[in-house]
């Protein structure tokens, strides 16, 4: 049976409730869709390497690409929010050194690798090489989304708050890795452990938010191609500290790492999860 969720420090708050709990749950429906995923369109090939490409492949630059970004629009700060012309709202946070996104109907925050794109345009990817966002030189803004894939105009809204991580402690830490647990377990008919044996209070946040973001995703394999199938045949998900982030799948254990050092940005998306399970 798979091994229950975990923290590293204080007493383990026994093993056996959280494997109870989840085994109460399996009758119950699965958790409504978690949130869209972002297109895999791709945009135009820049015919050099990615700041998420070299990020990835362990390029020390991996920040961001040295690039002059678009002003952006009059009123608008650092931290701003969007809406399309269908109604989508996200939240554009440039004040870090990493651009982050941030949808209103979704709880994931998605880490922006930018690029220099045709007519001066700025590409922004996620960590799975997707383009996310794109901007020009005037500050005008596209997002790319499952129901517009071609893009959708966004106009810029007001301003917003950073996104940033709270910090937690191990108990906070086992409610988070519970939740995912419960979730993921609904969704597979049987136990999925969530553990994270190796935590610190530098990790702490990150582990929380990539337990809920890997709970998200496994929740909806099952409306991906061959996804239940893959779900079917996991039963761990396990997190590791490390110098950069990671998702690695072997033998029904999906490993993921996170990168402390990397600040907000130190954790992998559910997009690049899915990628790891060879689910698209």
């Amino acid at each position: 049976m798979a091994s229950s969720p975990t923290v590293p420090t204080g007493p383990r708050l026994g093993n056996v409730l959280i494997v109870a709990a989840s085994l109460a749950v399996l009758a119950a429906p699965a958790l409504a869709r978690g949130p869209a995923r972002i297109a895999s369109e791709r945009s135009a090939a820049t015919g050099r390497p990615s700041a998420w490409a070299r990020a990835t492949a362990g390029d020390s630059g991996w920040m961001r690409a040295r690039l002059t970004e678009p002003s952006p629009p009059d009123g608008a700060g650092a931290v701003a929010r969007y809406r399309t012309d269908d109604g989508a709202v996200f939240i554009l946070d440039r004040s870090s050194r990493q651009p982050l996104l941030k949808f209103e109907d979704s709880s994931e925050v998605w880490v922006l690798w930018p690029e220099r794109g045709p007519r001066g345009d700025i590409i922004y990817r996620n960590d799975a090489g997707q383009p996310v966002l794109r901007a020009t030189r005037l500050g005008g803004m596209t997002v790319f989304t499952d129901r517009r894939p071609g893009g959708a105009a966004a106009s810029f809204d007001g301003g917003a708050t950073p996104l940033r991580l709270t910090p937690l402690g191990p108990v906070a830490l086992y409610q988070r890795l519970f939740q995912a647990s419960v979730r993921c377990t609904r969704a597979a008919g049987r136990l999925i452990g969530f553990d994270a044996p190796d935590a610190s209070p530098a990790s702490d946040p990150l582990i929380a938010d990539a337990a809920l973001t890997a709970a998200a995703a496994l929740a909806n394999l099952s409306a991906r191609p061959g996804g239940k199938a893959r779900l079917a045949s996991i039963s761990k998900v396990a997190f590791l500290e490390g110098a950069r982030t990671g998702v690695s799948y072997k033998s029904g254990v999906v490993t993921i790492t996170v990168a402390p050092s990397w600040g907000v940005a130190g954790r992998p998306s559910s997009e690049k999860i899915l990628q790891a399970l060879g689910v698209r």
